[in-house]
């Protein structure tokens, strides 16, 4: 038992011992009215002491999660500063990372993410802390990304990757950063050099010094891992503008359509569901207050209706004018084999010199009839979809494919109920976002 804890109850108990001894304790025993303020007396005694032995033990536990919507301060301190600033460069050097355990690019699988949760849905930022060492994350998926990338560079180019002049900093930034974590963590893949890296698997060097460029330095930064990358920076405002990008893999979006956009445009233009009621606020704050030591992370996930990772066409063409490309464009109850599961992790992070806010989004793609083999995946995706309102509905397409969906989400789960799944014992096994 804590110190702490042991001492209060040796004082209780001298005290109660020093009121059982007491004239007054004698007194009472002759006198109805002063053994009832002595058994009141008692209780009091009683309830102080288990509040204070609640209060010394609750400050031995693990500290609560922070409120990502406050700001992150881990033995850093940042200057006051008031929005639309110019931003002054901060002196933080992250943490060298340490090499993946046992990773290899034709082995390591990619994480199984599975960010949803039983009904009902809430919106939220959904934002945890992410620890340093898991800024990247690179699999035995990463030649097929590699592949796929630069085809839609050769393709689209500048239409998917793009820097404005003003954000050309933070985007070499970036690669510094790249270069720096990149052959820390993956060293079997990559390898420092005096001007840059060296991908060991693909022979490709670069340079990151040589001016100019070789190519826009975030298409440059989109060969090297496989997330879509996205930069906001804060103008004269206050607002943070989406100035510099690389967004190669999105599916549902384009860089072109939102380059140029403030924040909350980027939402309000794509009908972000609860965007203004639930979430600006909180997300506007997050901007201005996260500081170069506290990167965070997030989930999502979505359902596609096509296997293709880069654009997904079941919506309308990549190209297509407005009005032509939305989830009406969708064949309706398209058969289960052509269900896909499209998740992504988001990293947000500020550099320090720049100021810049880099969004690192990795998209993980697999078939419903993949995941739905592991334990709980179909019955907590069912309830999942089932408790979306209708703007989450309509914003995620439930109504083009809800009815076969659903239909195999219940028939697999209770398979495995027959087979002898403890669904009371989920949380045990299985807790988001995995």
């Amino acid at each position: 038992m804590d110190k702490r804890i042991e001492n209060c109850h040796q004082w209780a108990k001298q005290l109660f011992e020093n009121t059982r001894s007491s004239s007054t304790f004698q007194k009472a025993a002759h006198d109805p009215k002063v053994m009832l303020y002595g058994v009141a007396s008692l209780a009091l005694l009683a309830w102080l002491l288990v509040r204070a032995t609640k209060l010394l033990k609750k400050s031995q536990t693990r500290p609560a999660t922070l409120d990502l919507e406050k700001p992150v301060v881990r033995n850093f301190k940042a200057p006051t500063r008031r929005p639309g600033a110019v931003w002054e460069p901060m002196q933080f050097k992250r943490p060298t990372a340490p090499p993946a355990p046992n990773w290899d690019v034709k082995a390591s699988k990619p994480n199984p993410y599975r960010p949803f949760r039983h009904g009902p849905y809430h919106i939220t930022m959904g934002l945890r802390n992410m620890n340093w060492d898991e800024w990247i994350e690179l699999d035995n998926h990463y030649m097929k990304f590699h592949a796929d990338k630069a085809a839609r560079i050769i393709d689209r180019g500048p239409k998917c990757c793009h820097t404005d002049p003003a954000a050309f900093d933070g985007a070499v930034e970036l690669l510094e950063e790249f270069c720096g974590y990149l052959p820390e963590r993956y060293p079997s893949l990559y390898k420092r050099t005096s001007v840059g890296m060296d991908n060991l698997v693909t022979g490709e060097s670069f340079n990151i010094v040589e001016r100019p460029l070789a190519e826009d330095p975030m298409q440059m930064a989109a060969r090297m891992v496989q997330d879509d990358l996205a930069i906001m920076f804060e103008k004269e405002d206050g607002q943070y503008y989406l100035l510099a990008g690389a967004i190669l893999l999105a599916g549902f979006w384009k860089l072109e359509d939102k380059l140029g956009m403030p924040l909350s445009e980027i939402h309000t233009s794509g009908d972000v569901p609860g965007f203004k009621e639930k979430l600006e606020k909180g997300m506007m704050n997050f901007f201005r207050r996260v500081q170069p030591n506290g990167p965070v992370q997030r989930n999502n996930y979505f359902i596609q209706v096509d296997d293709e990772l880069a654009w997904s066409s079941s919506i309308g063409p990549e190209d297509g004018e407005e009005g032509t490309v939305g989830w009406f464009t969708a064949e309706k109850n398209k058969a289960i084999e052509h269900h896909y599961f499209r998740s992504e992790r988001q990293t947000l992070r500020r550099l320090p010199r720049s100021g810049g806010v880099v969004f690192t989004i990795r998209t993980y793609f697999h078939p419903i009839t993949e995941i739905c083999e592991e334990p709980y995946v179909p019955g907590r995706l069912a309830s999942a979809v089932r408790s979306w309102g209708d703007d989450v509905s309509r914003y995620k397409g439930k109504e083009r494919y809800e009815d076969v969906l659903l239909e195999y989400l219940d028939k697999k789960h209770k398979e495995q109920v027959d087979a002898g799944l403890e669904v009371e014992k989920e949380d045990e096994v299985r807790s988001y976002p995995f």
